[in-house]
């Protein structure tokens, strides 16, 4: 089981797609974050999914959040993947699944595939919001539901 609603959201860092150095404490504190885990770069799910997020990514800065997705994939890939899709967010490449275990996003599928997972993580730094889906359309709208229920 991942972390619960209430719970304070976990230090980390991590280095983004142009290979910055993200440290969630220069965000906690300063306005939400939707952290969402997903498997893999490119695969149509995942693709799916980051899309909807740049699709829906105005909604979300209006509400005052950053989007962050995460997975174990490299700074390059991400690089890539962010290009080709356009996506304006932060990527964090999670190589040895450090931030994933912190999370404590379990595994899908048999156990074979990193869990698709989403966070939202309050201005305060505490978990208003986890949804575990393997459905990627999913996700955008509780995100959304959650901000909107926290303002």
């Amino acid at each position: 089981m991942g972390l619960a609603i209430g719970d304070v959201a976990p230090h980390f860092t991590l280095n983004d797609q142009h290979g910055n150095v993200f440290d969630s404490k220069d965000h906690f504190g300063k306005k939400p974050l939707v952290l969402f885990f997903y498997p893999k770069d490119y695969t149509p799910g995942c693709t799916k999914e980051a899309c909807s997020f740049r699709d829906s990514y105005e909604e979300f800065t209006d509400r005052g959040a950053e989007v962050i997705g995460i997975s174990a994939d490299s700074e390059s890939s991400h690089r890539k993947f962010a290009s080709t899709y356009k996506l304006p967010f932060i990527l964090l490449a999670d190589t040895r699944n450090k931030v994933r275990k912190l999370f404590k996003v379990e595994k899908a599928l048999f156990n074979l595939l990193p869990g698709r997972e989403t966070y939202v993580i309050n201005k305060e730094g505490k978990v208003i919001m986890v949804f575990n889906s393997m459905s990627a359309s999913k996700h955008i709208v509780k995100a959304l539901k959650a901000l909107k229920k926290s303002q």
